[in-house]
């Protein structure tokens, strides 16, 4: 079941319904849009303290928080990844982007500040054991299981308040990318072992992008 139809009656959110984003419409030429105007940065890889704290929050809903989202955008698309948070680049705030299907193949492309994760009731956490990667640890993958639905409140470029929803991989991406800006990756929510090799993939590797070396 595809989650990303966007509640239009303007009645259901004065009673009190969420109503999620419409990041699906339009989305190739949104996605084009952002990453022309934008450059590509190196991705900043584990190791870097950037990663490893809480970023800031957005305050300021000004240009510069548009032309970053830009670079974003071309630094995701030059790096071959389906999300993107800003400290991924090195800054420190609290901003992701992303250009993700869900498992329908519907394509969402989006930008969200300030993310919160929604705190599911239980009879919606149904976990998949998903194969997940990062551009931050370049070349490594494991398993990990993550709910299959997510809801992410947080705000548009305008500053508006916004609601995002995903299942299955958009799900994962949602929960992915919204751990990085409290300083968490992927592979801290892996058992010893399974964070060792993915490391271990990682040094064996050569990333097929541009990143910012840990000096």
């Amino acid at each position: 079941m595809t989650q990303h139809a966007q509640v239009d009656d303007p009645s259901a959110e004065a009673a009190g319904e969420v109503v999620y984003v419409d990041d699906v419409t339009d989305a190739e030429e949104r996605e084009a849009a952002f990453r022309e105007r934008g450059t590509a940065r190196p991705i900043t890889v584990v190791g870097n303290p950037v990663l490893h704290r809480e970023c800031r929050d957005v305050t300021v809903f000004d240009a510069e928080l548009a032309a970053l989202v830009d670079d974003m955008f071309a630094s995701q698309r030059a790096a071959e990844g389906v999300g993107l948070a800003a400290n991924q680049i090195g800054v420190d705030l609290k901003v992701f982007v992303y250009d993700c299907p869900d498992d329908e193949g519907v394509r969402h492309v989006g930008a969200v500040c300030n993310p919160v994760l929604e705190e599911l009731p239980a009879e919606r956490r149904l976990l998949d054991d998903g194969n997940e990667g990062c551009l931050s640890v370049p070349g490594a993958y494991a398993e990990l299981a993550r709910p299959d639905y997510a809801v992410v409140r947080g705000q548009d470029l305008a500053g508006n308040d916004i609601t995002v929803r995903g299942t299955g991989y958009f799900a994962r991406c949602l929960q992915h990318e919204t751990d990085h800006l409290y300083g968490r990756l992927y592979i801290d929510r892996l058992s010893k072992r399974d964070r060792k090799d993915a490391l271990r993939q990682m040094a064996e590797g050569t990333p097929r992008y541009e990143v910012v070396p840990n000096d």
